[in-house]
């Protein structure tokens, strides 16, 4: 109980602080949100440094987060009577806010970052079972989602993973101790806050909350995964209803499904004979969703083929694809369909956007990368890979001479470029292999 009262005094000084929350609104984008994992030594003072409360500079250092708050310094204790407060007044508010309601409490700690969520959950074991409190799922729910992040792999470090954060320009280095440390695996597709892994060598699939480590291996399937397939992610109903759907699709047009609520693998029929057949499909290209609709990026002929989760049916559009394109795949924004690509001609290389027009079902340029920036690509055999395609993109872009990332909002058509993966103590910057984008959710169970 005495841990509970001093875990409440911190809440209630982090409050203070992040005065939003007093009127339960959405928290801001530019507050980090964290959680506490498998920490190496190297990460632990990079953890401490996110937790600081509503972006207020200086150090921060462990001891000093576990500190009472009637415990302050001299500095503080001489900015506490210039301003008229007095210790008795803190006292007083303490014991008023010991006093909130359940319900209000857990629509409070909802809106938390989640690094300060994870530090008030080790308080207690009843603040440590919010996780599994059905009114704080509904609580989580009505909270807007962010920016997504992205769950990236790397060439050198293929068996861990790296997590960027968009809105504080991070990476993190999470260790996921629930996934076996001999797996070769690579984020293939995300939903609601999960993130859907394959075993390249083993062929297995695996799908986990990268935040909270709910981890989940997938029963096995019918056929073999080839290289020449691609997967796709949708969650049942809506955002907050239970369990997700995975679609596993090939060139030749087999399919399954696995669906989390029957914890099995099926197979629906076949396509429809109007599909052309080979298609061309790729772990790389992820698939898109719009509402309960996936769609995905072929070749030969160029266009997407679509598949309705909830009525079964597939569908194909062919549309030729914009000249000079390569390493285009596909993105989503607010339930448009769009194409993002390196256009290429002569020895000028740039990223350029493109959105399918509903009414000609051709693909129309919408934006590209600032000329300064492709200045750079000038005369460089660049490849690109695009780590994540849900309203914000993370394009990789490699050559002999460069390795960069830089992201673009597809809303406010921003581009911006990302700070280099390199691991804590480490020097070199990673070349990032996969990726994928995800929500990052509390209350998500694989």
């Amino acid at each position: 109980m005495e841990e509970e009262e001093e875990g409440l005094a911190m809440l209630i000084s982090h409050l203070h602080s992040l005065s939003p929350f007093f009127t339960l609104q959405p928290y801001p984008q530019q507050h980090p949100r964290w959680s506490v994992f498998d920490f190496d030594d190297y990460s632990v003072d990079d953890f401490c440094g996110l937790v600081m409360a509503a972006g207020k500079s200086g150090s921060f250092r462990t001891m000093e987060a576990l500190k009472h708050p009637s415990k302050k310094s001299r500095r503080d204790r001489s900015r506490g009577k210039s301003s008229g407060r007095s210790s008795r007044d803190e006292a007083m508010e303490q014991q008023i806010w010991k006093d909130l309601p359940e319900d209000l409490f857990e629509a409070v700690i909802a809106r938390l970052p989640i690094a300060i969520f994870f530090r008030f959950r080790s308080v207690c074991q009843r603040w440590n079972s919010l996780l599994n409190s059905q009114s704080f799922f509904q609580h989580c729910s009505q909270v807007p989602q962010a920016n997504p992040w992205f769950y990236t792999v790397s060439h050198e470090h293929a068996n861990s993973g790296a997590m960027y954060d968009p809105s504080m320009k991070k990476w993190y280095y999470p260790t996921i101790s629930t996934l076996p440390t001999e797996l070769m695996v690579s984020p293939v597709a995300s939903a609601g806050g999960l993130v859907c892994f394959l075993d390249i060598y083993r062929q297995n699939f695996y799908v986990c909350n990268p935040l909270t480590q709910s981890l989940k291996e997938l029963p096995a399937r019918s056929f073999k995964v080839g290289s020449r397939a691609a997967v796709g992610m949708t969650v049942n109903g809506n955002s907050t209803g239970p369990g997700y759907k995975i679609l596993l699709v090939d060139c030749n047009g087999e399919y399954e499904i696995y669906d989390s609520v029957t914890k099995s693998w099926s197979h629906p029929g076949n396509m429809s004979a109007d599909i052309k057949l080979p298609l061309s499909l790729s772990f790389r290209s992820h698939a898109i969703s719009i509402d309960s609709t996936l769609y995905f990026m072929h070749s030969d002929p160029e266009g997407i083929v679509s598949y309705d989760m909830a009525t079964g049916i597939w569908t194909q559009y062919i549309i030729p694809a914009p000249s000079h394109l390569t390493d285009h795949t596909l993105a989503e924004c607010d339930g448009r369909i769009l194409l993002v690509g390196l256009l290429t001609k002569n020895a000028a290389t740039c990223i350029c956007i493109w959105e399918l027009q509903k009414m000609t079902f051709l693909w129309k340029e919408v934006d590209r990368m600032p000329n300064v920036w492709c200045l750079d690509f000038y005369g460089k055999h660049v490849r690109m890979s695009c780590l994540g395609n849900k309203g914000l993109l993370m394009l990789s872009l490699r050559s002999r001479q460069m390795n960069r990332l830089v992201t673009y909002n597809i809303a406010s058509r921003e581009w911006v470029k990302v700070p280099g993966c390199v691991v804590p103590n480490g020097r070199k910057r990673q070349w990032i292999l996969h990726g994928t984008a995800f929500y990052p959710c509390l209350t998500a169970m694989a």
